[in-house]
């Protein structure tokens, strides 16, 4: 099991880049026309860099849903390599069968 901090930071990171991914948005689109005067553009940079880092969505870090493991995680199925294991072992994963020999 993960620290459940560091699950929970995780979680606070997810909405606040929900709630900050429009502003962000906007301001990208701005900063990134050319036919906008240079002073507009450097001051919506400014107010993008002024922004919470954790706003940005590349602060996300996927973890897995049972366990909160953050490695060897499998976007599909929102889980890690073991709870796949354990969950598959058991029967619970619909079209997934674990050979054994």
């Amino acid at each position: 099991m993960a620290k459940v901090s560091a699950v929970e930071k995780n979680n606070r990171r997810r909405k606040t880049v929900a709630s900050q991914a429009p502003k962000r948005a906007a301001l990208k689109e701005l900063i990134m026309k050319k036919d906008t005067p240079m002073e507009e553009r450097f001051a919506a940079q400014l107010k993008l860099s002024a922004m919470s880092r954790d706003g940005s969505k590349t602060r996300i870090r996927n973890r897995c849903l049972i366990s909160g493991r953050p490695r060897a995680f499998y976007r599909k199925l929102r889980m890690s390599r073991i709870a796949l294991r354990e969950l598959g072992s058991k029967g619970k994963v619909p079209g997934l069968v674990k050979s054994s020999w």
